[in-house]
């Protein structure tokens, strides 16, 4: 491990676990099946508070997570989440450890999307199932007993990516925004020369190569869009407000520090958490690393203050 990384004997032993499922093979469906395998490792039985069903929305797969004392009769606030996993990996299962937690700490129902991944589904397939969710869960909130006007869109690293994306579309398209957009360590096309990559490029479960490698998956032609690289964006107005965290030892990290400037500069409101002593993708320590506790309770903070405004 890189000794230049100031971390707490916690964060060590997360990483030293997630990194003994770690494959030297570049072969995709390895990789596919050893982040599972990571994730499966971290992931906890859910709570019996919970009603799980899975299901399609718009012909994309979703699992919809509803605490059971939720109201029947009115609709109730909801949280669209995506995943992370460099838009290669992951899927339902890989964050249901975050997913199942939020839906019973936010009180509020939680859908996840699977949505397609590359390099056999590179962009805009991600991004298409993302807004192709969102639309459906605006068009079909009755059905599925939540507010259309209490949503918001959370991720984690490509997931945040995708949540800022839909984000700039809805804008863009003069529909109406989430109630808030929470990013973790979101990925957001910033530039190669931005301190973090350098600063970061051998760090713990993310290097600056691992950027390279999926963003090249993710857009093979090399093409560049707002709705691809976030930060190519050259107009942040009328975004919903932020909540923004990243990992104080991730190449990532001042992604999420441009782009919180970015939105506070237009106007945006905006929350930011440094993530001190955080990894990229130690989102997976909840319950293990009090320093990611802190954030996750953040994070949820943050969310209640979407979806249940004073």
């Amino acid at each position: 491990m890189p000794t230049q990384y100031s971390l707490s004997p916690e964060m060590a032993h997360f990483i030293e676990k997630s990194r003994s499922f770690s494959v030297d093979s570049l072969e995709i469906d390895t990789q596919r099946r050893s982040y599972s395998r990571m994730c499966q490792a971290f992931t906890p039985t859910r709570s019996a508070e919970l009603e799980v069903k899975d299901f399609k929305l718009a012909g994309v797969s979703v699992r919809s997570y509803r605490p059971h004392r939720l109201s029947a009769d009115q609709p109730v606030p909801c949280v669209l989440y995506l995943h992370g996993g460099g838009w290669v990996v992951g899927d339902l299962d890989s964050h249901d450890f975050l997913t199942a937690a939020l839906a019973v700490d936010l009180n509020a129902v939680v859908i996840a999307v699977d949505y397609r991944l590359a390099p056999e589904h590179p962009f805009p397939a991600g991004l298409r199932d993302s807004l192709a969710v969102w639309h459906a869960l605006q068009i079909q909130a009755g059905r599925l007993g939540i507010d259309p006007q209490r949503v918001a869109i959370a991720g984690d690293s490509a997931g945040g990516n995708l949540a800022a994306a839909v984000c700039l579309a809805l804008r863009d398209a003069g529909e109406r925004q989430p109630v808030g957009q929470a990013l973790i360590y979101p990925g957001l096309g910033g530039a190669d020369d931005l301190p973090s990559r350098t600063e970061c490029f051998d760090a713990p479960l993310l290097s600056t190569a691992d950027i390279a490698f999926y963003q090249q998956l993710y857009l093979p032609q090399g093409e560049r869009s707002p709705y691809a690289l976030p930060l190519d964006a050259t107009d942040f107005r009328g975004l919903a407000p932020a909540f923004v965290a990243v990992a104080q030892f991730d190449p990532l990290r001042d992604d999420g520090v441009c782009y919180e400037r970015a939105l506070r500069e237009a106007g945006v409101a905006t929350e930011f958490d440094s993530g001190l002593g955080l990894v990229h993708g130690s989102l997976r320590g909840k319950g293990r690393v009090p320093e990611v506790d802190a954030v996750y309770w953040r994070l949820v903070a943050a969310l209640r203050g979407f979806i249940y405004p004073q």
